[in-house]
């Protein structure tokens, strides 16, 4: 026989965990405390999500925009390079 081991909970362990929930908090609210722990369950983990998020977002503008200033920085010293070598020869319009 498969026992699923949930925690190092064993079958026998379980069930005598749900026989003291029903018998602590009575059949009737059961549900309404599955709901609240489930609740509760989305909201930590919608919290989580948003953490990573807005740390995914943050470290990609970071990283966006040291690539624009060394990019505009590159371009900047071509222009320079080409400004020096075709300074001489310009044409006069």
């Amino acid at each position: 026989m498969l026992m699923v081991q949930f925690l190092f909970i064993s079958g026998p362990e379980i069930m005598v965990i749900l026989f003291l929930v029903v018998m602590l908090f009575g059949a009737n609210k059961i549900p309404e405390i599955a709901r609240g722990l489930g609740k509760g369950m989305r909201q930590v983990k919608d919290a989580t999500n948003d953490i990573k998020r807005e740390i995914n977002e943050s470290a990609n503008t970071r990283v966006e925009s040291d690539v624009a200033k060394d990019i505009n920085k590159e371009i900047n010293e071509v222009k320079d390079n080409i400004d020096d070598l075709t300074g001489p020869i310009k044409r006069n319009r």
